[in-house]
């Protein structure tokens, strides 16, 4: 467990990497409402836009997911937790007026870094 990164992980450093030399700025690992608990992985806050790059196993992926062998049931009753959290985050943060994204750590880096692009970029005509 100790050597699962919480932050800085493969996924998030390639979409970085793209947002950052399509010239977008942005926040890294901040919670977008501070007084809520959750952080957010990418996070423009002027813009108010949250992306989440959760990981297949963590978040319960629909096409990566697998039970767990050992301790299925520990692991089960956590993912659901995960994915309970996940939905309220979504809740709080878009009844803050929010934009939220969520990439998977499988979808492509491109087409992810894309869709972040595009909200931004319409988060910056509504202002």
């Amino acid at each position: 467990m100790q050597a699962n990164r919480a932050r800085d992980t493969g996924p998030e450093l390639a979409l970085r990497s793209l947002l950052h030399a399509s010239g977008l700025r942005y926040r890294v690992d901040i919670r977008p409402i501070p007084e809520i608990r959750r952080r957010a992985d990418v996070v423009f806050p002027k813009e108010r836009v949250a992306v989440f790059v959760d990981g297949c196993f963590w978040h319960g992926c629909p096409l990566h997911s697998r039970p767990a062998k050992r301790n299925s049931e520990l692991w089960s009753a956590k993912i659901s937790g995960n994915m309970e959290r996940d939905a309220e985050t979504n809740a709080l943060l878009v009844a803050a007026g929010w934009t939220v994204l969520r990439v998977w750590e499988h979808d492509d880096v491109g087409a992810a870094a894309e869709a972040v692009a595009m909200a931004v970029a319409k988060a910056r005509q509504d202002l």
